[in-house]
């Protein structure tokens, strides 16, 4: 939901420093694989209870993950850059919610499990829909200089950047907010099944329409 206007917040200064890294000749893949291996960390400082380490980690993290995105455009998009970069943003959010899960097992166990739930929900869905997309040379208004089709929704890569932050700041509210937040997440899962669906329907629709004219 938030994640257009971050964009625009961002562009700018992430392309100052992209021009940077690709004067001295750096590939987005290298900065997509040490951001994650920055984001990794994440789990470790969590586990011992060091959350505003943790925090530094995420933002430093997420600096790195649109740095490889605007250094790729500058220099060369790939499908397999693409993938790598999706895979590991998926791997990291997990990895910060197992990370509070055993910072504080009693009370975080369960929201924490019930956060995964929800993050398979909107993953599945964003990743569902953008395989089928790319078969039918479907464009994204909102994120056209994405490598694969963006589906937008409650829960995005800026709110849940917002948690982090929050949680990381306030880790006691983890429990409660893990719960919001999970159920902000099955509300995103839905409602992008619901709009995919209806999208690929009417996009077969429309080819029945174009072979009997």
């Amino acid at each position: 939901m938030l994640d257009p206007w971050a964009i625009k917040l961002f562009n700018s200064p992430l392309k100052t420093c992209a021009h940077i890294l690709k004067k001295r000749d750096i590939k987005p893949d290298q900065v997509t694989i040490a951001g994650f291996g920055i984001g990794l960390l994440a789990f470790f400082t969590l586990w011992m209870n060091w959350y505003i380490v943790t925090l530094i980690f995420i933002i430093l993290n997420r600096i790195m993950d649109g740095l490889d995105g605007a250094l790729a455009r500058m220099t060369e998009q790939t499908d397999a850059g693409g993938f790598l970069d999706i895979c590991l943003d998926f791997i990291f959010y997990s990895a910060v919610v197992a990370g509070f899960a055993i910072s504080d097992p009693q009370n975080n166990a369960l929201a924490a499990v019930f956060l995964l739930f929800g993050f398979m929900g909107t993953g599945t869905s964003f990743l569902a829909f953008a395989v089928m997309a790319q078969k039918h040379d479907l464009k994204s208004v909102a994120y056209p200089h994405k490598a694969m089709y963006y589906i937008g929704g409650l829960t995005e890569g800026t709110e849940t950047i917002i948690f982090f932050v929050i949680i990381c700041i306030f880790p006691g509210l983890f429990p409660f907010l893990g719960f919001l937040f999970a159920f902000l997440c099955i509300i995103t899962t839905i409602t992008r099944i619901l709009s995919g669906y209806t999208r690929l329907k009417q996009v077969a629709q429309n080819k029945k329409k174009m072979v009997f004219k």
